[in-house]
Protein backbone atom coordinates (compact mmCIF):
# COMPACT_ATOMS: atom_id res chain seq x y z
CA UNK A 1 0.00 0.00 0.00
CA UNK A 2 1.29 3.45 -0.92
CA UNK A 3 2.59 5.80 1.79
CA UNK A 4 2.51 9.57 1.19
CA UNK A 5 4.57 11.94 3.33
CA UNK A 6 3.56 15.59 3.63
CA UNK A 7 6.14 18.25 4.52
CA UNK A 8 8.81 15.61 4.98
CA UNK A 9 12.10 16.65 6.51
CA UNK A 10 15.23 14.78 7.51
CA UNK A 11 13.83 13.88 10.95
CA UNK A 12 10.08 13.63 10.47
CA UNK A 13 7.07 14.34 8.28
CA UNK A 14 4.32 16.68 9.38
CA UNK A 15 1.75 14.17 8.09
CA UNK A 16 1.81 10.63 6.74
CA UNK A 17 -1.02 9.06 4.75
CA UNK A 18 -1.42 5.30 4.38
CA UNK A 19 -4.59 4.06 2.80
CA UNK A 20 -7.48 6.03 4.26
CA UNK A 21 -5.70 7.02 7.48
CA UNK A 22 -3.85 10.29 8.07
CA UNK A 23 -1.34 10.58 10.91
CA UNK A 24 -0.16 14.04 11.95
CA UNK A 25 3.02 14.74 13.86
CA UNK A 26 2.66 16.59 17.13
CA UNK A 27 1.98 20.23 16.31
CA UNK A 28 3.20 23.18 18.37
CA UNK A 29 2.54 26.87 17.77
CA UNK A 30 4.62 28.23 14.87
CA UNK A 31 4.76 31.60 16.63
CA UNK A 32 4.54 30.79 20.35
CA UNK A 33 2.94 33.47 22.50
CA UNK A 34 2.46 33.22 26.28
CA UNK A 35 -1.18 32.09 26.03
CA UNK A 36 -2.53 28.54 26.07
CA UNK A 37 -5.65 29.63 24.16
CA UNK A 38 -3.73 31.50 21.45
CA UNK A 39 -1.23 28.68 20.99
CA UNK A 40 -4.09 26.16 20.79
CA UNK A 41 -5.84 28.22 18.10
CA UNK A 42 -2.59 28.49 16.10
CA UNK A 43 -2.09 24.73 16.33
CA UNK A 44 -5.66 23.95 15.30
CA UNK A 45 -5.24 26.19 12.25
CA UNK A 46 -2.05 24.30 11.35
CA UNK A 47 -3.92 21.01 11.78
CA UNK A 48 -6.67 22.24 9.43
CA UNK A 49 -4.04 23.00 6.75
CA UNK A 50 -2.29 19.64 7.11
CA UNK A 51 -5.56 17.72 7.04
CA UNK A 52 -6.59 19.59 3.89
CA UNK A 53 -3.24 18.77 2.26
CA UNK A 54 -3.90 15.11 3.09
CA UNK A 55 -7.38 15.19 1.58
CA UNK A 56 -9.48 15.26 4.74
CA UNK A 57 -10.76 17.58 7.45
CA UNK A 58 -11.51 17.80 11.17
CA UNK A 59 -14.92 16.15 10.76
CA UNK A 60 -13.06 12.88 10.17
CA UNK A 61 -10.81 12.96 13.25
CA UNK A 62 -10.39 9.56 14.88
CA UNK A 63 -8.19 10.47 17.83
CA UNK A 64 -6.31 13.35 19.41
CA UNK A 65 -3.51 13.51 21.96
CA UNK A 66 -2.96 16.83 23.70
CA UNK A 67 -0.02 17.70 25.89
CA UNK A 68 -0.07 20.76 28.14
CA UNK A 69 3.06 22.15 29.78
CA UNK A 70 0.84 23.00 32.77
CA UNK A 71 -2.48 21.22 33.31
CA UNK A 72 -3.85 24.45 34.81
CA UNK A 73 -4.28 25.56 31.17
CA UNK A 74 -6.81 22.75 30.58
CA UNK A 75 -9.91 24.99 30.59
CA UNK A 76 -8.30 27.58 28.31
CA UNK A 77 -7.24 24.88 25.85
CA UNK A 78 -10.70 23.31 25.98
CA UNK A 79 -12.35 26.64 25.17
CA UNK A 80 -10.35 26.87 21.92
CA UNK A 81 -10.81 23.14 21.21
CA UNK A 82 -14.59 23.22 21.76
CA UNK A 83 -14.97 26.18 19.38
CA UNK A 84 -12.98 24.30 16.70
CA UNK A 85 -13.92 20.62 16.90
CA UNK A 86 -16.53 19.44 14.36
CA UNK A 87 -19.90 19.39 16.10
CA UNK A 88 -21.25 15.87 16.36
CA UNK A 89 -17.88 14.35 15.36
CA UNK A 90 -15.54 14.60 18.36
CA UNK A 91 -12.56 12.21 18.28
CA UNK A 92 -11.36 9.96 21.05
CA UNK A 93 -9.04 12.23 23.03
CA UNK A 94 -6.46 12.22 25.80
CA UNK A 95 -4.96 15.27 27.50
CA UNK A 96 -1.99 15.13 29.85
CA UNK A 97 0.57 17.41 31.43
CA UNK A 98 4.10 16.95 30.08
CA UNK A 99 7.36 18.76 29.73
CA UNK A 100 7.41 20.00 26.11
CA UNK A 101 10.38 20.54 23.77
CA UNK A 102 11.00 24.11 24.97
CA UNK A 103 9.63 26.49 27.59
CA UNK A 104 7.99 28.65 24.91
CA UNK A 105 5.62 25.79 24.03
CA UNK A 106 2.51 25.50 26.20
CA UNK A 107 0.51 23.05 24.05
CA UNK A 108 1.21 20.23 21.61
CA UNK A 109 -1.50 18.39 19.68
CA UNK A 110 -1.30 15.25 17.55
CA UNK A 111 -4.26 13.84 15.62
CA UNK A 112 -5.19 10.86 13.47
CA UNK A 113 -7.96 11.18 10.88
CA UNK A 114 -9.74 9.13 8.25
CA UNK A 115 -9.97 10.28 4.63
Amino acid sequence: MKITRIEAGPRMSQAVVRGDTVYLAGQVAAKPVPSVGKQTRQILSQIDKLLKAAGTDKSKLLSANIWLADIRGFAEMNEAWDAWVAKGNPPARATVEAKLAGPQYLVEIMVVAAR
